[in-house]
């Protein structure tokens, strides 16, 4: 097992006085930005005084900057590195950079954590990225191990029946161990902490995998060999892109993540350095001090915000951050893949039980040794989900402070108002329009995004797809977390991951808040002098359309549309990558159905018996 970390001097890192000051720069920005954009907006309700609502429409506008502020200022400093920096990857996380042809000396448990999961998918991106593992003459360096919290009967035995098969057929070559837990306690959190304790000691570093996670052999390698020549480093994430989707409301929004994702995490990782994130999947931990530091606490009482922590993952980073150990994100694209949910249902319940994990921090604010930076990470989690209610607060104060001003009395001030709403525009896009403009200046990343007029197009409508989403999702916030109020919480189930067009009914019935909102603020819209209001159009129209909406981008016929617009061009498809191929994906091959074959590898396949399946009780 490796020690506790030491430094290593060959690696030039910021000493912590030039960390210091580049956070504190950075908190300077950010709140001269919020003290300016407060300005504006009193300057704004200037006329005719300032009364309750006036203060409501400022109150709640203060609460949604600090992630728009925040966001901004990412982007201008990651397109800063990106252009600038002759290496930006190594300028943000500068580690030692590891030997490629060195053996590997440490073992490395991989660990594919489902809960009522389509198994044959799992099963498909376990048998690549193992068959990947033993054609690079490391397999043995691996472990793994699928962990279970599974509590249908039918999927069970499907898994039983599919760890027998990898079992069989990669035994010689790396073992595969297959654990179903009864009861799902602590959610993912407690399915590794019940491998942590059950096989923790047998292995230096432990790969985390969700069911949908798909990694390519090079970077899996990559990933051991920069623990294992970094030993100061606790966790280390990868930047997680999107494969190429069949699903037309994935394919839009995963282009838009890919845009806005390089610029934002360059420019915090320049400020966070050794405090970064874990995003919970697709990361490698260092075992020891993970086992020793990490654990969980059950929170205490009764409510939606008590008990187990759904949102484990920021909370384990800030715990090893604590011990000493670096928690750093790679910024670097390709090789991580995940799957985003195909229609905006999924996507709403996805986000929903964020929102949940991230009001429990409320909870963890006051553990005791955290560093500065980790606990402002809490708080801007909690501030994440909080400015959604604070943006309809926003909107519904500033509608009702226009019905109410006297006549012929202008309730806004024009100039400041027009000035406002363009710094707002500009700071919430500026992760994308950052990264656009760091792809148009490259020919390489030009070609693979489709070329110069795809990508503006692209991001023109994938602009407006965002608009139009927002207060959707802002909607959905809203009224999940005035539901926990009352008691009302989410689970931990399964995602839904396989495309199929949403029945009208089934989206009425969830989405009706959203298009009465839309009714409302379309009527107020229309009231207005277009002249005024155009602006806000997609706040009206987006809730207003949701059913719509979400229908037409869950059908198959829309996702092969989409594709053959070849819009929204990802770089996988431009150039796919010969580790996807075993994968079949259907948005590659233009099918749009979801791949259902097993792939059948050129290696040895005697058969051996799998290790029995655990059954540890209550």
């Amino acid at each position: 097992m490796l020690g506790r970390p030491q430094i290593d001097p060959a690696v030039r890192q910021p000493s912590p006085i030039v960390m210091t000051w580049r956070r504190v720069l950075f908190a300077a920005l950010c709140l001269a930005s919020v003290f300016g954009l407060a300005t504006l907006m009193v300057l704004t309700l200037a006329p005719g005084g300032y009364g309750l609502l006036d203060l409501a429409v400022l109150a709640c506008f203060a609460v949604t900057l600090p992630w728009t502020v925040i966001g901004f200022w990412n982007a201008v400093i990651g397109l800063l590195v990106m252009r600038l920096a002759r290496d930006p990857v190594h300028a943000v996380c500068p580690l030692a950079a590891p030997d490629p042809d060195r053996p590997l000396a440490c073992r490395t448990a991989v660990l594919s954590c489902i809960r009522n999961e389509d198994v044959t998918r799992v099963e498909t991106n376990l048998n690549a990225m193992i068959a990947a593992l033993v054609r690079s003459g490391h397999g043995r360096a691996f472990s793994i191990y699928i962990l279970s919290d599974s509590d249908d009967e039918a999927i069970t035995a499907q898994e039983e029946a599919s760890a027998m098969r990898l079992a069989e057929r990669w035994h010689a070559h790396m073992p595969v161990t297959y654990r179903r837990r009864d009861g799902n306690l602590g959610f993912k959190a407690g399915n590794i902490e019940d491998f942590c304790d059950r096989w923790g000691a047998e292995h230096d570093f432990a790969l985390v995998l969700d069911a949908d996670s798909y990694l390519s052999a090079d970077t899996i390698l990559d990933l051991v060999r920069h623990m294992e020549v970094n030993p100061r480093l606790g966790i280390l994430q990868t930047l997680v892109v999107g494969l190429p989707t069949p699903s037309a409301f994935a394919r839009v929004f995963q282009f838009g993540m890919r845009l806005g994702m390089r610029s934002y995490t360059l420019g915090s990782a320049w400020w966070q350095g050794d405090c970064g994130p874990y995003w919970g999947h697709n990361a490698i931990l260092r075992l020891r001090p993970f086992m020793d530091h990490c654990r969980l606490p059950r929170l205490a009482g009764a409510g939606p915000l008590a008990g187990w922590v759904l949102s484990h993952d920021q909370v384990e980073a800030t715990l090893m951050r604590r011990a000493g150990y670096e928690v750093r994100v790679l910024p670097c694209e390709g090789g991580s893949f995940e799957e985003n949910p195909p229609h905006l249902l999924e996507f709403i319940r996805r986000d929903l039980r964020w929102c949940q994990g991230n009001l429990q921090y409320v909870r963890l604010l006051g553990l005791p040794g955290l560093q500065p930076v980790s606990r402002a990470q809490l708080v801007l989690a909690i501030l994440m989900f909080l400015g959604s209610p604070a943006w309809i607060g926003f909107m519904i104060s500033a509608a009702l402070l226009g019905l109410t001003a006297e006549p012929h009395q202008a309730p806004f001030r024009a100039d400041t108002g027009y000035a406002l709403f363009i710094a707002i525009l500009t700071m919430v896009f500026a992760p994308k329009l950052a990264t656009v403009a760091d792809i148009l200046a490259r020919a390489d990343l030009r070609r693979a995004f489709g070329g110069a007029p795809r990508i503006l197009v692209g991001t023109a409508t994938e602009i407006l797809y965002s608009a139009m989403l927002a207060p959707v999702m802002a909607i959905a916030h809203s009224l999940f977390m005035g539901g926990l109020v009352f008691g009302k919480a989410v689970g931990w189930g399964a995602q839904g991951r396989a495309l199929a067009r949403l029945p009208v009914t089934l989206a009425a019935r969830k989405l009706w808040p959203q298009t009465l909102f839309g009714v409302l603020a379309t009527a107020w819209i229309s009231a207005q002098p277009l002249d005024q209001v155009w602006p806000l159009l997609p706040i009206g129209l987006g809730p207003l359309l949701a059913i719509p909406f979400a229908v037409a981008l869950s059908s198959p016929a829309v996702g092969r549309l989409a594709i053959g617009a070849t819009l929204w061009r990802i770089p996988e498809e431009t150039d796919p990558p010969a580790a996807l191929t075993p994968l079949q994906l259907p948005a590659l091959s233009g099918t749009g159905q979801t791949p259902r074959s097993i792939p059948i590898f050129d290696l040895p396949a005697e058969p051996a018996p799998v290790r029995a399946p655990i059954d540890p009780g209550p």
